[in-house]
């Protein structure tokens, strides 16, 4: 490992957390969703540093699409405008802490005190095609399929949220004109 990738994964080794540690200090929803976007973006570039491209450019890809629609949908439905007002993040503070630290003592311990491996072979020359083939191999059904069910679940939100089509304001028959808007009262009225 050069310089360079050093110095890149102890800027994002450390920028990780911090941007974790923002989604739980942060006052509102949308800020607190890019910050966290900012946490896994930063996962995903020290995945590519450690010798995994394929597979954190797949981490930072996911991430991006899926804060960008978890904003979206924050905007469009919440209750105060835009996820933009006060708010806390944080609930049972004393029960949360608790649970964190022990599991964080927990991970310490086990790194310390589990038996790793040593490797016995050699690296692998390209990971990046072992990734790829694991992926589009045996769980290629799964992959397919995972995309069909969140496609499915992002439409069918999107039209349970929305209570009217777009030619309703034209009438049943589209001939009323000029169109009315049954909610805000048109310029037929």
């Amino acid at each position: 490992m050069g310089t360079t990738d050093t110095v890149l994964l102890v800027a994002l080794g450390v920028l990780a957390p911090v941007f974790g540690v923002l989604v739980f200090t942060l006052n509102s929803m949308a800020r607190v969703t890019f910050s966290l976007l900012a946490s896994l973006v930063c996962v995903g570039g020290v995945t590519a540093v450690l010798g995994l491209p394929y597979l954190g450019v797949v981490i930072v890809l996911m991430m991006v699409m899926e804060m960008v629609i978890m904003a979206v949908f924050m905007i469009a439905y919440m209750m105060n405008p835009a996820g933009l007002m006060p708010m806390s993040m944080l609930h049972n503070k004393r029960g949360a802490l608790a649970v964190s630290g022990a599991v964080f003592a927990a991970l310490v311990a086990g790194i310390f005190l589990v038996p790793w491996p040593d490797r016995t072979a050699s690296r692998p020359r390209d990971t990046t095609f072992q990734v790829g083939s694991a992926l589009m191999t045996e769980q290629m059904l799964t992959m397919v399929i995972l995309g069909f069910v969140l496609l499915a679940t992002m439409v069918g939100a999107t039209v349970l949220a929305t209570h009217r089509g777009r030619y309703d304001r034209f009438g049943d028959d589209l001939d009323q004109r000029p169109a009315e808007d049954p909610v805000g009262g048109g310029v037929g009225r």
